[in-house]
């Protein structure tokens, strides 16, 4: 998801039809420049290397978001839609993509899930990734707080800072209970994508758990 304004003008943009490395490409309707789903970047015309501010989202089932956010609108489509019917099941094989800066790492959904909660670096950013196999919620926070680094572990069936044993909320990155009850971790945007697609684009990525 991204912020389609740039430089104060807020671009329509449409499918251009076309693969870019196995990825989706957009076009927008203002200078026909040509973008990239995964990066947000336009490849070609006359915002070449501009990119979209990535925004913060969300990638699970409809009744895992619904819990969280009652009151969402959906989007009415002609033919029909409803996020609650039976389909097709989720698939595991995807990785969590998070880029800061000049680096970049990715976290397959697999095996964050099955730790629960993973304490990385992307850079010299300390970060929190977060998988529910169950409601298959996933959250990327930066793990400081008030300039110190916090540790985080799953116990017990909730999320604990070890540093100061507070208990915090996963969906959202917020303490309820503990020392610092109240305080927020800073959401960090990802992306979901295939291992290889992502390498595509971020080839240097560190790839979670290095062997």
């Amino acid at each position: 998801m991204h912020d389609r304004r740039v430089e104060g003008e807020t671009l329509i943009f449409g499918n251009q039809g076309a693969l870019f490395m196995n990825n989706m490409t957009w076009w927008d309707h203002q200078t026909d420049s040509v973008w990239t789903q995964l990066t947000g970047e336009a490849l070609s015309g006359p915002l070449l290397g501009v990119r979209l501010k990535m925004l913060p989202m969300s990638i699970e089932p409809w009744g895992t978001w619904l819990a969280q956010h009652a009151d969402t609108l959906v989007m009415e489509i002609r033919d029909g839609f409803n996020p609650s019917a039976p389909g097709v099941l989720p698939r595991d094989g995807f990785i969590i993509g998070i880029e800061l800066g000049q680096d970049a790492g990715a976290y397959p959904f697999e095996v964050v899930s099955r730790e629960r909660v993973v304490n990385d670096f992307i850079g010299d950013n300390p970060l929190l990734v977060y998988a529910d196999p169950e409601t298959r919620h996933i959250g990327t926070y930066l793990r400081i707080v008030n300039d110190t680094t916090l540790t985080f572990q799953w116990r017990d069936g909730r999320l604990v800072d070890i540093e100061t044993a507070s208990t915090w909320e996963p969906t959202r990155g917020v303490a309820i209970e503990g020392p610092l009850k109240g305080e927020a971790l800073l959401v960090i945007p990802y992306v979901t994508s295939f291992l290889r697609n992502w390498l595509d684009f971020h080839p240097a990525s560190r790839v979670y758990p290095e062997s």
